[in-house]
């Protein structure tokens, strides 16, 4: 389905990010020109294209994968992107970006962790120094895999360019916008909103204002979609309509020392260029970057007994071959009313096969009473046992049944949910913002076993068997 309505994002306080117009729609093929009749009639690849310009697709699938799942774009440049000098190792070494997770450069622990938020820097940091890997399992060169980054910076990209080979960064800033510019157009994206950068395209990220924080989940040899509904039926959660896609904009002109910063197997390689890489004048298909307002999510929950699932809360999830089990999910925790009646509302205690990490954007987390921060992460990873701290815990059981409706507000927490097993960086593990009494939350939780027998109101003492 070829789409070309344009939606207009609301104005914000000015800047020339604050009024952009975005095509709207999830997985839809899209065409845009920023100059009529840059888009060639009736082919991709014609002789001589409208304007002069260079034709070049970039393909987010293989070129057989079955048509439903198959990802590429056409885009339509003053110069092509491969006009620029050979990529050598950046100096000095990043250091702290990681995409193939084992023994060498990573450990684990079946202990819950926490992180308190991180500081801004003092000095000049831009997104890419800022970006550093905290945990993560699989490999990129094997396209199977996820890394969990996050992420501090306080001043814009300057004449360069970020892209990763390895996979898809689906970013959430917690603190600043980002104004990002991209192949396909420009991107506003601010705290409560999301934006997944696909692997390949080349991007660069200012700061409108100023310093600026968040995480960054990229997933290996997928990518993400739509969870399916079930019986739910065709309407809730994230709605198709509301993903904004980039409307084609370009720069022209001359760029002499442009760099591309291209992440490959983890590692950081740079390559100059005498021009943008923001050059595409048109471009068409399916197969580009997209920004989500986590606000206009439906959520569904429990509307007479028990808490549901987490599931429930999936905004975005990136399959594996075995149904039913994410090679990583993005999920939320949104503002909304619990209403279950004779039902602990908070989160279950529990033990997943699946790991969980978390983060908050704003305010507070419904599980956790102190210590979960905006801007802080925690990590449980398969079967580890977690759930409400004691103060959350004694809270809701002091209400009593009779509690009525409630609504949580001012919130917005999300987990990125993984049938893998994470590793977790050295820098991680010795990060002075480690919480190392992130244990001490469920420490108080006392033991209220009685055998008293209370049910239709009698006290009798439950024999024992022994």
């Amino acid at each position: 389905m070829e789409n070309k309505k344009q939606q207009s994002v609301s104005k914000s306080d000015g800047g020339e990010f604050s009024d952009l117009d975005y095509q709207s729609g999830f997985g839809n093929s899209f065409s845009s020109e920023a100059i009529d009749g840059a888009l060639p009639p009736g082919q991709n690849s014609p002789l001589v294209c409208p304007y002069g310009l260079y034709a070049e697709q970039i393909s987010g699938t293989s070129f057989t994968s079955p048509r439903y799942s198959n990802q590429r774009s056409w885009l339509y440049r003053i110069k092509p992107s491969v006009t620029h000098e050979p990529f050598k190792p950046l100096v000095p070494d990043h250091g702290k970006l990681v995409s193939e997770f084992n023994k060498s450069n990573s450990s684990t622990t079946p202990t819950q962790l926490r992180w308190k938020p991180v500081d801004i820097p003092e000095s000049p940091t831009d997104f890419i120094d800022g970006l550093y890997t905290v945990c993560g399992a699989g490999n990129s060169f094997l396209r199977h895999g996820f890394a969990i980054h996050m992420y501090t910076a306080n001043k814009s990209m300057d004449n360069c360019a970020f892209c990763s080979a390895d996979g898809d960064f689906l970013v959430v800033p917690q603190k600043g916008r980002l104004w990002i510019t991209t192949e396909c157009g420009r991107l506003q994206v601010s705290p409560g909103e999301i934006v997944v950068l696909p692997q390949g395209f080349r991007f660069s990220v200012s700061l409108p204002d100023g310093p600026s924080r968040g995480y960054v989940a990229e997933i290996f040899g997928s990518h993400f979609q739509l969870p399916d509904l079930g019986p739910i039926g065709a309407n809730g959660l994230a709605a198709p309509r509301d993903f904004l896609v980039p409307t084609a904009w370009f720069e022209e002109g001359s760029r002499p020392g442009f760099t591309i910063v291209q992440k490959f197997g983890g590692e950081l390689f740079t390559a100059r260029q005498d021009f943008s890489p923001f050059n595409v004048v048109a471009w068409h298909g399916n197969y580009a970057p997209y920004k989500y307002d986590l606000s206009k999510f439906c959520p569904y929950n429990t509307v007479l007994f028990d808490h549901s699932d987490p599931s429930i809360n999936t905004v975005l999830t990136a399959p594996t071959d075995k149904p039913g089990v994410a090679l990583l999910d993005f999920v939320i925790f949104p503002p909304r009313w619990l209403v279950a009646e004779h039902t602990f509302r908070p989160p279950y205690y529990h033990r997943n096969c699946m790991s969980e990490f978390m983060g908050l954007i704003s305010g507070g987390y419904e599980a956790k009473a102190d210590g979960f921060l905006p801007g802080g992460a925690s990590l449980h990873s398969c079967m580890t046992p977690h759930g409400p701290d004691t103060k959350t815990f004694e809270a809701t059981v002091s209400r009593g049944n009779e509690a009525g409706p409630h609504k949580i507000t001012d919130t917005m927490a999300f987990m990125f949910e993984s049938c893998l097993i994470p590793r977790i960086c050295p820098w991680a593990f010795e990060s002075p913002f480690m919480d190392h009494d992130y244990y001490q939350c469920w420490i108080g939780l006392k033991s209220h076993f009685s055998r008293l027998d209370i049910q239709n109101g009698h006290n009798d003492t439950v024999e024992r068997d022994d």
